[in-house]
Parts: C-alpha cells; sequence; structure tokens
C-alpha cells in the first residue's frame, strides 16, 4: 500500500505564499510523475501542475503560470507546491497524486485518471 501525505496547508492573506510538501510512504514504488490538484467547496477537482521524473519537465495550469512552482525529488516520490501571490480563489484543498509507476506509456498528465495514489489534501484558505 502507498500512503501519500500532503503538509503545509493553512491560512495566508492574498498576496501570500505557502509551502505545500507531499511525500509517499508504504510499498516501495517509482512514479514517473506526481502532481497536485485541487479542490474547492462545490467544484470539480482541478489540476494545478505536475512533474516528470525523466527530464524534470513541469506543467502548469493556466490560472497559476507565474505564481505557483512545483519541485520535487523522484528518488523519494517527494513534490512541493512553492505558491506565492495568492488569491481567495486559490482557497482549496490540494491533493497530491502518483501515477502507478512502472513502465510510461503516454497518459495526459492533467488528468485525475493518469493517477494511480492520492492523499488526504490540506487546506488552503487565502484571506483578502
Amino acid at each position: 500500500q502507498v500512503h501519500l501525505v500532503e503538509s503545509g496547508g493553512g491560512w495566508v492573506q492574498a498576496g501570500g505564499s505557502l509551502r505545500l510538501s507531499c511525500a509517499a510512504s508504504g510499498r516501495t514504488f517509482s512514479s514517473n510523475f506526481m502532481g497536485w490538484f485541487r479542490q474547492a467547496p462545490g467544484k470539480e477537482r482541478e489540476f494545478v501542475g505536475a512533474i516528470m521524473w525523466s527530464g524534470g519537465n513541469t506543467y502548469y495550469a493556466e490560472f497559476v503560470k507565474g505564481r505557483f512552482t512545483i519541485s520535487g525529488d523522484g528518488a523519494r516520490n517527494a513534490v512541493y507546491l512553492q505558491m506565492s501571490s495568492l488569491k481567495p480563489e486559490d482557497t482549496a484543498i490540494y491533493y497530491c497524486a502518483a501515477d502507478l509507476g512502472g513502465r510510461y506509456t503516454y497518459t495526459p498528465i492533467s488528468t485525475t485518471e493518469s493517477y494511480r495514489y492520492w492523499g488526504q489534501g490540506t487546506q488552503v484558505t487565502v484571506s483578502l
């Protein structure tokens, strides 16, 4: 069993910054990519960004480009999300996720279906 655990959420004023962390534990596996999603009350879970371990490429949703940065350590299945210039509309539960691992075959990195393992989420609240 693989467990992903997020940390670093909290409350911040608009314009502030937060850094989320996510680490895997349990069964050893080698993910091909890890990502961050978020879900606001009454809304669908949406893609925030992801990192491919091979090559280190990162991908972002348009609404976070220039404000959020993903980094991580593929060997440890750990991923981080540095969030800056936060806005009230960034308020949501943030989830980290990892793919099943193994031999990589193309899959859309921005869809929830591409991820096998999910964390429990961490709340981020941004106020004016």
